[in-house]
């Protein structure tokens, strides 16, 4: 059949249900087309279910850690069929609300498929064909499977099929030590895993800057999780009834042997089945659709939002890139993704957050800068928590007095950096901050004392 619309929205991820909703609600006739589940990796294999299992990780670390506080408790053990149950049922909730409301939306209709070009102004989902001058694309990316001896015949887990076990791994070894890996590594070791993680890398979180490798270093080496840096992994094979892991490295044994193998390296935009040629449109070397800076591809009338423009990798930025579309479709704004402030978190425990620019980039970029540090140690409230890794860590530029970048890296620094993030976007200076009074006690009543203390970045 074939059916007009004003708009076709490809997949129901962070961006594309809250575009077609408004796009509806604003009077167009809109076509939403997605093949599974609504919501997208953050709320089916993503944020929603990693973080609720961080949560069941982190509650099985503190009752271990239970007479540090005075608290005498048990063994303590981790049901993982429980802990997926419970993970389950959160993301179940969510995706099933996404679906609801996008179907229940008037003026948009639901298409479930695949969605693939005929022309730059034309899709097919199955029997259907599809017309509009206007499409959105945004279906998101999947776990990279590397190209490598034994990938094909040894079995492996994904950062999706891994939150599927109900049986936990004996000796889960982690390929990659980037967000993902460390995240499910130090998750699983908490449930009661060995873990190994092996990265090419000379560091761990090779993105960050070296402090915050080594401080991430310091928290593994303290609950017991092993790491092998600059160590490629080379191919995978079978050890028995078990797995291995073959190693290319100068330092440790070539092989590990486990129960699990975690491939964590990067993800693939899904792409490749959308049959971009057909509408003029030609991927970059990964798989990522280019985009200008308001997000419409070479095409005019097709944009991409989301995980498969290669903008960004982030729910948050995701959910910006529709902002962005329409805010300038609907209300004639001229928002641009380079208008926002890059912002990300790891979360492993304590967790990372970093803003602007980082003290490598800061250096690399040659501005004349100061920068301010206070470690956890210092802070009363982390103290108190009983949670002293990590650090607070300022950048700003010494001649405009802009703030540059910030890393809070320890307990609440996923919380309590925005207020360093809404100075910048405000374009304040850092006597904002230095001058703001904050609550106590908190982790970010010290960030205008870290301000307070600026010296020059040599």
């Amino acid at each position: 059949m074939n059916h007009s619309f004003d708009a076709i929205v490809v997949g129901a991820g962070q961006a594309g249900p809250s575009l077609a909703t408004r796009l509806a609600g604003a009077g167009w006739k809109v076509a939403m087309v997605e093949r599974h589940l609504f919501g997208g990796t953050c709320v089916n294999n993503g944020c929603t279910p990693t973080k609720a299992m961080v949560a069941s990780a982190h509650a099985a670390h503190l009752a271990r850690r239970g007479a540090d506080f005075g608290v005498t408790a048990g063994p303590v053990s981790v049901d993982l069929h429980a802990v997926k149950a419970r993970k389950d049922k959160i993301v179940a909730n969510s995706h099933n609300s996404v679906e609801k409301w996008v179907r229940t939306t008037k003026n948009c209709t639901v298409f479930t498929g695949t969605a693939a070009f005929e022309s730059p102004t034309a899709m097919r989902v199955g029997d259907d064909r599809l017309e509009a001058p206007k499409i959105f694309l945004n279906v998101g990316a999947r776990p990279t499977t590397p190209k490598m001896p034994g990938v094909d015949s040894v079995p492996f887990v994904t950062s999706t099929t891994i939150l599927d076990l109900e049986e936990l791994p004996e000796h889960l070894i982690v390929i990659g030590a980037g967000y993902v890996g460390l995240e499910f590594a130090q998750m699983f070791h908490r449930f009661g895993s060995q873990v190994t993680v092996v990265d090419k890398s000379d560091r761990l979180a090779p993105h960050e800057d070296e402090d915050a490798s080594k401080v991430i270093r310091e928290v593994f080496d303290s609950e017991g999780i092993a790491v092998r840096i600059n160590a490629n992994c080379i191919h995978l094979e079978r050890g028995g009834s078990n797995v291995a892991v073959g190693l290319e490295c100068s330092e440790g044994a070539p092989r590990i042997a486990g129960t699990h193998i975690l491939l964590a390296v990067g993800r693939t935009p899904n792409t490749g089945d959308l049959n971009l040629p057909a509408a003029g449109i030609a991927p970059d070397s990964h798989g990522f659709i280019p985009v200008d800076d308001q997000l419409q591809t070479r095409v005019p009338g097709i944009f991409a939002i989301g995980d498969c423009n290669g903008r960004g990798a982030f729910t948050h930025t995701s959910y910006n890139d529709y902002e962005i579309v329409a805010d300038n479709l609907l209300d004639r704004a001229s928002r641009r993704v380079s208008d926002r402030i890059p912002a990300h978190a790891l979360y492993i425990d304590p967790p990372l957050a970093r803003i602007g620019m980082s003290e490598t980039e800061v250096r690399t970029a040659g501005k004349p800068a100061l920068v301010g540090f206070r470690a956890m140690t210092r802070v009363s409230r982390a103290i108190e928590k009983g949670e002293t890794f990590g650090y607070i860590k300022v950048l700003v530029d010494k001649e405009s007095q802009q703030i540059l970048g910030a890393t809070v890296f320890g307990t609440g620094g996923d919380e309590a950096i925005h207020c360093i993030l809404t100075a910048m976007y405000a374009r304040q200076p850092a006597s904002l901050l230095t001058h703001s009074v904050h609550i106590h006690p908190t982790v970010a009543e010290l960030i205008p004392t870290t301000f307070e203390d600026l010296k020059p970045l040599q």
